[in-house]
C-alpha cells in the first residue's frame, strides 16, 4: 500500500475522490492537507472557517495538516511554501498525493510538475469523469453539502448558502459546470458515507467581495490572453460552527 496524503479542499469533489480512494487496494490515505489563509484563518478560495475544517476532518477520522499562506501570497512564494510542505511529508514516508481535479488540463499539468520536482506521484481518481454523472453519484451516495462561495459573474446571491441537491443543479445556468469545475462555485461537505457523524453548523451572513490581480505580470498565474477575463467578484456565505 502506497502511503498517501489527500489535498483536501473541504468540498464535494474532494469528498467523492476520498470516498473512491478509501476503496483502493493500492493506496492508503491517512492524512488530509489543506491550505489556509493565515490572515483570516479560513480555507483558501472556499472561505470556510478553520474550526469547521477541523471539525470536518475529525468527523471523517483523519488527521489534518494545514499549510498557512498569507492573503496576498505571490505565486513564487506559494510554490516555495508548498514545496517545503511536500518535502516535510516525504520525510514521513509519503509517496503519493491525491487531488479531486476533473478536467482542467493546465491545473493537472501544474500539479504534476510540482510533484515531480520532489518525487511525489499524483493520483486523480475523478479525472475525465463526466461531471453530471459524478454529481448523480455524489447525491446517490448520500453526501450532503452547502455552497460557501459562488462566482458573482455567473451566479447570483441566491446560489450561495444553498443546499447542494437535485433542485440546485436543475437551476444552474447552462454555462455553469454541474460540479463547478471551472471555479463557478465551491462547497462545504458536512455529511456522507466517509463521515462518522455530521458536522453541525449555522448559516451566517452572505457578503460579496471583489479582488484585483497582481500588477506583476511575471507573477500572475492567470492567463494573459486578450479574450481571458479575471474573475474579480464572489459571493460568500459564512458558516458558523455550532458550540
Amino acid at each position: 500500500m502506497h502511503k498517501t496524503y489527500f489535498n483536501w479542499s473541504s468540498g464535494k469533489d474532494s469528498a467523492l475522490a476520498l470516498y473512491k480512494m478509501q476503496q483502493s487496494k493500492t493506496h492508503k490515505v491517512d492524512r488530509l492537507v489543506t491550505s489556509v489563509n493565515a490572515s483570516f484563518n479560513r480555507v483558501s478560495m472556499h472561505g470556510l472557517r478553520l474550526p469547521l475544517l477541523e471539525a470536518q476532518a475529525k468527523a471523517i477520522g483523519l488527521p489534518l495538516e494545514t499549510i498557512m499562506l498569507n492573503a496576498d501570497v505571490s505565486m513564487s512564494a506559494y510554490n516555495k511554501v508548498m514545496k517545503t510542505a511536500m518535502q516535510g511529508l516525504i520525510t514521513e514516508g509519503y509517496t503519493h498525493a491525491v487531488f479531486g481535479d476533473i478536467f482542467l488540463e493546465d491545473l493537472k499539468k501544474y500539479r504534476e510538475e510540482k510533484l515531480q520536482e520532489v518525487g511525489v506521484n499524483g493520483v486523480f481518481p475523478l479525472w475525465k469523469h463526466d461531471t453530471k454523472e459524478l454529481l448523480k453519484e455524489l447525491l446517490q451516495l448520500g453526501f450532503k453539502a452547502i455552497t460557501v462561495c459562488v462566482n458573482a459573474k455567473l451566479l447570483d446571491e441566491s446560489f450561495v448558502g444553498r443546499e447542494v441537491d437535485e433542485s440546485f443543479f436543475n437551476d444552474l445556468p447552462e454555462n455553469v459546470d454541474p460540479c463547478g469545475e471551472n471555479g463557478e462555485f465551491h462547497t462545504f461537505v458536512y455529511d456522507g458515507p466517509i463521515f462518522k457523524n455530521p458536522v453541525r453548523f449555522t448559516v451566517g451572513e452572505k457578503v460579496q467581495k471583489g479582488y484585483t490581480p497582481t500588477t506583476n505580470k511575471d507573477d500572475n498565474c492567470f492567463k494573459k490572453d486578450e479574450d481571458t477575463t479575471w474573475d474579480t467578484s464572489f459571493w460568500y456565505c459564512d458558516l458558523l460552527p455550532n458550540k
